[in-house]
């Protein structure tokens, strides 16, 4: 059987400040960045993403994914070394676990997915009423088949739900993989006349990332190189 794996979810606000020094000190901070994620990269799961233009409260999301805490770990000490950390805060922090869901009727991947990234990937953490837990599991499976049946009906969406049950504030993690955010909305918005909306207790804050590689995400906290491709084009 695959071993379950750790997620976590990292949101980088920058300090405007970052923007006003030197190109080649961003640059250099930039570099130093790559190479903490490369070398993490070479065993374990990442991802990177840029919220730039969606969110206003942060500008680089990194997804990462390994068998135990300790990789994840030594990662955001690398991270935390790097110039960019010395104008940058972790806005957002969410960890998380794979485990099989009891409400699948297909074998659920215990480890991330690979090559199935959708342009998008829309992440928030979730609770539920305490009164959801109270419900007989057979009562849960009957409400829960009608949320399964309504997200099939959307097949542009992926789903990717994580469990942090005792390992941080929230008890889930869910993210969805799409290529048209407007597919997710309609999703999203068919999903609240369903009887397990009604269970939710909350299900924000809500992050629309742009998959995109590193290079291109911390080249947007910028724009530098991206304006100099521009003057180039021009």
């Amino acid at each position: 059987m695959a071993r379950r794996h750790f997620v976590k979810y990292t949101f980088l606000a920058v300090d405007p400040a970052w923007r006003r020094l030197p190109r080649d000190e961003r640059a250099r901070h930039k570099e130093e960045v790559r190479a903490a994620c490369e070398a993490f990269a070479e065993q374990h799961f990442l991802r990177s993403y840029s919220l730039v233009g969606t969110r206003g409260d942060c500008d680089l999301m990194l997804r990462t994914a390994a068998p135990t805490l300790d990789p994840i770990h030594e990662l955001h000490v690398l991270l935390n070394q790097t110039g960019l950390m010395a104008y940058a805060r972790i806005a957002y922090s969410y960890l998380s676990a794979t485990k099989p869901s009891p409400y699948a009727d297909r074998p659920q991947p215990l480890a991330p997915r690979e090559g199935q990234d959708g342009r998008y990937l829309v992440v928030y953490p979730m609770w539920k009423k305490r009164e959801w837990y109270r419900l007989p599991a057979e009562e849960r499976m009957r409400i829960m088949r009608e949320h399964i049946e309504v997200g099939r009906r959307f097949s542009g969406i992926d789903t990717n739900t994580t469990y942090s049950f005792g390992l941080d504030d929230q008890e889930f993690v869910v993210a969805f993989d799409c290529d048209d955010p407007l597919e997710f909305l309609d999703l999203v918005e068919t999903l609240r006349t369903t009887e397990s909306s009604s269970y939710t207790r909350s299900e924000t804050p809500i992050f629309t990332c742009i998959r995109c590689s590193l290079t291109r995400a911390l080249d947007a906290l910028d724009g530098e190189r991206i304006a100099m491709t521009a003057d180039v084009a021009r």
